[in-house]
């Protein structure tokens, strides 16, 4: 079966993929919507112009397509590029959904409405086990936002390892913080897995703190072999 993943280059929507294609499925695009509003009730925006890097990196075709970012109306935006895939032959539109019923919910309505199959392969995971099951899985990643209390400068560039799932868990216990970040407290970016053929080597940033979050702005990044 043909599918689509709605795509951000962070964890989740990485993950989505690797499950997809371990189910089976053929994953015929890759699906960033690129929003004017950096806060977008439904869409990553942080770094998503690295996209283009990772999807050629998997070696899947990056659609990309733009919303202002308008509450509610960004999905009419949305189903416009669903429908579109549905006309070439996708048949099943894969998520990173963990947690977030808001996403999730106006997803599975599009979906419907367009006869698509819906698929959150990461919906209400063990969060720990999920992190844990990244680390394993030899994905790279990095925390590239973080806006939650616990979650200082420090952490901006961090790998998910051991040592960071042992400080995060101890932050989840004081702080409440979701282990896999669920309620917006980091963003992340995915420089490596075993999907990828080359891996995204970064060569300049920009650094951003306003008073108790931040964010890296990654200025350029080019693919190297691995």
């Amino acid at each position: 079966m043909k599918a689509a993943v709605l795509f951000s280059g962070g964890k989740d929507s990485t993950m989505a993929t690797y499950k997809a294609i371990e189910s089976g499925y053929e994953v015929v695009y890759l699906v960033s919507m690129i929003s004017g509003n950096p806060e977008s009730y439904m869409f990553h925006t942080s770094n998503i112009h690295l996209t283009e890097l990772a999807a050629e990196a998997m070696d899947i075709p990056l659609i990309r397509a733009s919303t202002p970012g308008i509450k509610e109306e960004e999905l009419d935006d949305l189903k416009t590029v669903l429908s579109d895939l549905k006309g070439k032959g996708v048949e099943a539109i894969f998520s990173g959904a963990l947690a977030s019923s808001y996403q999730k919910s106006r997803i599975d309505k599009i979906c419907q409405d367009l006869l698509l199959e819906s698929v959150a392969p990461l919906w209400h995971v063990d969060a720990y086990e999920y992190m844990e099951e990244i680390i394993d899985l030899g994905f790279e990643t990095i925390l590239v936002s973080v806006s939650a209390e616990g979650l200082d400068k420090s952490y901006l560039g961090q790998k998910i390892d051991e040592e960071l799932l042992g400080k995060l868990l101890s932050l989840h216990e004081d702080y409440g913080i979701h282990m896999a970040f669920e309620g917006g407290e980091a963003e992340t970016l995915v420089l490596d897995c075993p999907l990828f053929k080359k891996r995204i080597k970064i060569k300049e940033i920009e650094e951003v703190w306003e008073k108790d979050s931040g964010y890296i702005h990654i200025k350029n990044a080019v693919l190297v072999d691995k």
